[in-house]
């Protein structure tokens, strides 16, 4: 490369990690807790905890368990019913004055028995805080946008810095670092080699940290585009005023695709569904296909099946990314291994900041000149080539 073009990169390395340093380090900080949310649920006495039963023990009523919810939250309506992916024994009824309501309530209850087990809402669980940080700073939409911008600074200050790292490294044995030299540059070549192995997963984390910024706008697209083509025979009926039974929903939906399990149903006038269906999401058995959906949309009136298609490839890339940003597909094991990513990636950005703060005031040729010359003894000429 040209000085020019080394130039160029170190600049756009330099000003999008100095933009979105302070920003990365809270995510790293308040993400590491949430790799860990179920486990750290269970040891603090927060996750739903269903009592041991006799074995041969039958489910309860699906249409059941929903009423024992309703009677919790007089006056709501139901929004959706969610299964513990973790626990076959543990179903979720969230509840809110309409069905587009902000303001929730949700409700653990025992598949077996249909009893309310002692769960905090969420807003009251110890890692509230942690997650609306990492989410969206306590801002809504707004706020996800921005961490979004955030993100992409993040992965353009990864790339730049790899491409910056070529010439670097051009004289030096890869993974030097020069000890003999002044501290700061110790922790400049800390900073390049621990960047540079940990180049993959930051992308990885890094993208799929963009994707779920954009959930709201990409569910949007869903509704306008597929959605929208599914319910268009229903667009001049009347909302139902009489629902049909839940668990009948559930079984029509499995008899179209036998191969899938429920995940979550979203009720009429939900994001996920219309204001004529029950929306039963269907889900894979295996650790990839547990988060590929297949919504099928059952009449709410009625309990037939209206429609049911795979959905498109940018909402499958918003179900898939959750997961993957947090490692949560390989079990603990992936998890520690994430962990221990995240607490490298908090050094690589706070000697980022080290470097910065301590930076010498010399003219951007000698910066070049290290660069371009490996940290060797005899500069590097400068020139056009």
């Amino acid at each position: 490369m040209s000085s020019r073009a080394v130039k160029s990169w170190y600049l756009v390395h330099k000003w999008t990690s100095l933009i979105c340093t302070v920003f990365l380090l809270m995510l790293c900080i308040t993400g590491l807790p949430l790799i860990f949310y179920p486990e750290i649920e269970a040891a603090i006495g927060e996750a739903a905890q269903p009592r041991a039963l006799p074995p041969g023990v039958l489910p309860a009523s699906l249409d059941r368990i929903v009423s024992v919810a309703e009677a919790q939250q007089s006056g709501d309506v139901v929004q959706y019913v969610t299964f513990d992916e973790h626990d076959p024994n543990v179903v979720y009824v969230t509840l809110g004055a309409t069905a587009a309501a902000e303001d929730t309530h949700y409700y653990a209850l025992d598949t077996r028995t249909a009893e309310i087990l002692n769960v905090p809402q969420f807003a009251d669980s110890s890692l509230y805080i942690f997650y609306r940080l990492h989410a969206d700073m306590f801002a809504g939409l707004p706020g996800e946008l921005f961490l979004g911008a955030m993100g992409l600074l993040f992965v353009a200050a990864i790339v730049s810095g790899a491409i910056v790292y070529g010439p670097f490294m051009r004289r030096l044995d890869f993974g030097t670092v020069r000890k003999t030299k002044t501290r700061r540059t110790m922790w400049f070549d800390v900073h390049n080699l621990v960047g540079i192995v940990t180049l993959t997963w930051a992308l990885v984390v890094g993208v799929t940290g963009v994707l779920n910024t954009l959930g709201t706008p990409i569910l949007q697209m869903w509704q306008l585009g597929q959605l929208s083509e599914m319910i268009a025979p229903y667009k001049d009926r009347a909302p139902p005023v009489q629902l049909s039974s839940l668990a009948t929903a559930v079984a029509t939906a499995n008899r179209a695709a036998p191969d899938l399990e429920p995940s979550f149903i979203a009720y009429p006038g939900t994001l996920f569904s219309s204001n004529f269906h029950y929306a039963v999401f269907l889900r894979g058995k295996t650790p990839l296909t547990s988060r590929l959906f297949t919504p099928g949309l059952i009449d709410a009136e009625t309990g037939a099946l209206s429609a049911m298609r795979d959905v498109p490839w940018y909402v499958s890339a918003l179900f898939v990314s959750r997961p993957l940003h947090f490692g949560d597909y390989g079990g603990l094991p992936l998890k520690i291994l994430w962990a221990m990513l995240d607490i490298v990636t908090i050094l690589v950005l706070g000697s980022g900041v080290y470097l910065w703060l301590g930076r010498r005031r010399s003219p951007m040729e000698a910066r070049l000149a290290e660069i371009l010359g490996g940290g060797a003894s005899t500069p590097v000429r400068l020139e056009e080539r």
